[in-house]
């Protein structure tokens, strides 16, 4: 059985967590993008605002009259200074224990860019190892994924972006004592295709 607030043609991944799903009145919507390149995948260090501190892919709210794909890449331009042919690569709903309404996250990935990663007052751009192999060579020039910097439960969903498969899922928060998320409890499927 899905999850409230999911839907779709889906198989699951992966679920934790024991809690009860958190109610929603109205859902609120996001963009997050990804750069994947060869054996690296481009994650930006948040400096600023929500999430400041912890590595993620480059998005933000939508804002009035845009698409999700437009709203993406703006925020991948403004945030980075690249652009690319953004796809659509998933679902991500975020609750959060104390907020009534929810986080609609839409993912998307691409493979190639242009332009020069740079860093904004926001993000700072970084490349990292999607390669256990050279993530676990001493001298790599790049660092394995950060999953330890990220938002809880990353590490979950992201792999699949990586391999190039469609995926939704929900994850349920609190907030501790020290400021930081933890999942209650978590839901990943992959997209059935029709064909």
């Amino acid at each position: 059985m899905l999850p409230p607030g999911l839907e779709g043609n889906l198989v699951e991944y992966v679920q934790g967590g024991v809690a009860d799903w958190l109610p929603f009145d109205q859902k609120r919507f996001y963009t997050n993008a990804f750069i994947i390149q060869n054996d690296k995948i481009l994650l930006g260090f948040k400096k600023r605002g929500f999430g400041i501190n912890k590595y993620n892919g480059f998005g933000g709210k939508v804002e009035p009259g845009e698409t999700f794909t437009e709203a993406a890449m703006r925020e991948l331009k403004e945030e980075a200074g690249i652009d690319a042919p953004l796809e659509h690569a998933g679902s991500l709903l975020f609750m959060a224990k104390g907020i009534e309404w929810a986080f609609q996250i839409e993912i998307f990935s691409a493979r190639t860019y242009s332009g020069t990663p740079t860093e904004s007052d926001e993000m700072r751009p970084e490349w990292f190892s999607i390669t256990p192999s050279a993530a676990s060579d001493a001298n790599a020039i790049v660092s394995p994924i950060p999953y330890e910097s990220m938002w809880d439960g990353d590490d979950r969903w992201l792999p699949l972006i990586v391999q190039g498969q469609k995926f939704v899922g929900r994850v349920d928060s609190a907030m501790q004592d020290d400021g930081k998320f933890t999942m209650t409890r978590h839901w990943f499927g992959t997209v059935i295709s029709d064909n």
